[in-house]
C-alpha cells in the first residue's frame, strides 16, 4: 500500500451539509507556531477547487493571515460571491473552535479568483535566471530543520542563510530550485505552498533571525493544470526580492518557474518583523 503524501494528508477534506469542509493540521508541516502558512494557503485554495461549484482554474489567491493557525481541526467555509461567464470570485474563512469559550474564531481568510482560460498570444516578459541546473547545486540539509522544511529538497543557487550573523547590511535576493519530499507531481496546491518557501528578506539583509510572521500572501497563477502536469515532480526555480523594510514591516515579491524556464506563478507579501 503507497503510503500518502504529507501534503496530500493536509489537504483531506471531510465535506459538510451545508458546503464547507473540515481538515486537520499535519505535523509534517508544523511551523514554530502552528501549520506552515504555505500549507494553510494550500488548504485554503484547495477548499475552493474542491467545491461542486467551482469554476474552471485558479488564477489569484489572497490569503490573510489574521490570526495563528493551532493544531487540531479546521472548519474551512468557502462561498462563491459572483459568477461571470469566465471568472468566479471567492470567499474563503479557516475557522478553528476557541478553547475557552467554545465558539469558532477566524484565524484566516481568502479572496479565490478562478477562471476559464482561453488560448490567446503569451509571453513571458520575465525570464528565468540562468544558473546551474538543480542537481547540480547544493542540498541544504534539514534532517533538524523543523518539520516543515523536511518537507522540500532544497538546492540553493544564491541568497542562502547567512554564513554569520552580523547584523549588517546585505543584499536580499535568493535563488533556489526546491520540490517536495517526497517527490510529488506539481499541481495547484503544491505550487501554492512552494510560493511561500522563501528565506524571510530581513534576515538576509540584517543577517539577524529576527521574530517574523506573514501578514497577506498573494499568488498571480500563470500556467494551466496541463502545463502544470507537464512539470511533473521535478525541482522547480525560484527567486524572491524585497522592495522595502520599514516600520515592523517588509514586503516580498517571487517568481517560480519550471524546469524548462516556464514562468508558473508569482506572489507578494507582507510580513511582520519584530527586533
Amino acid at each position: 500500500m503507497t503510503q500518502q503524501h504529507p501534503l496530500d494528508a493536509m489537504l483531506h477534506l471531510q465535506p459538510q451539509a451545508d458546503g464547507s469542509f473540515v481538515a486537520h493540521t499535519h505535523a509534517g508541516y508544523a511551523n514554530m507556531v502552528g501549520p506552515y502558512g504555505g500549507a494553510t494557503a494550500a488548504l485554503l485554495l484547495h477548499s475552493v477547487l474542491q467545491h461542486p461549484d467551482c469554476l474552471g482554474q485558479p488564477l489569484s489567491l489572497t490569503v490573510n493571515f489574521a490570526g495563528p493557525v493551532k493544531d487540531g481541526a479546521m472548519h474551512l467555509v468557502p462561498r462563491a460571491v459572483r459568477t461571470n461567464r469566465t471568472t468566479q470570485h471567492w470567499l474563503v474563512e479557516l475557522r478553528q473552535t476557541d478553547a475557552e469559550t467554545g465558539a469558532e474564531v477566524v484565524s484566516s481568510t481568502a479572496t479565490v479568483v478562478t477562471a476559464i482560460r482561453r488560448a490567446t498570444v503569451s509571453a513571458d516578459v520575465i525570464a528565468a535566471p540562468a544558473v546551474p541546473p538543480a542537481l547540480d547545486c547544493p542540498a541544504f540539509d534539514a534532517r533538524r530543520a523543523m518539520p516543515w522544511l523536511q518537507r522540500y529538497d532544497w538546492r540553493m543557487v544564491s541568497g542562502n542563510l547567512p554564513a554569520t550573523w552580523d547584523d549588517g547590511q546585505h543584499p536580499t535576493q535568493s535563488r533556489l530550485w526546491v520540490r517536495d519530499v517526497p517527490p510529488r507531481p506539481l499541481d495547484f496546491a503544491s505550487l501554492t505552498a512552494l510560493c511561500d518557501v522563501f528565506i524571510p528578506r530581513v534576515w538576509l539583509h540584517r543577517a539577524r533571525p529576527v521574530p517574523v510572521g506573514t501578514v497577506s500572501l498573494t499568488v498571480y497563477f500563470h500556467a494551466d493544470s496541463a502545463q502544470l502536469a507537464a512539470q511533473g515532480d521535478a525541482h522547480v526555480l525560484g527567486q524572491a526580492d524585497a522592495q522595502a523594510l520599514r516600520n515592523g514591516f517588509f514586503d516580498q515579491t517571487a517568481q517560480i518557474w519550471d524546469a524548462g524556464g516556464l514562468l508558473l506563478a508569482t506572489s507578494h507579501q507582507i510580513v511582520y518583523y519584530k527586533e
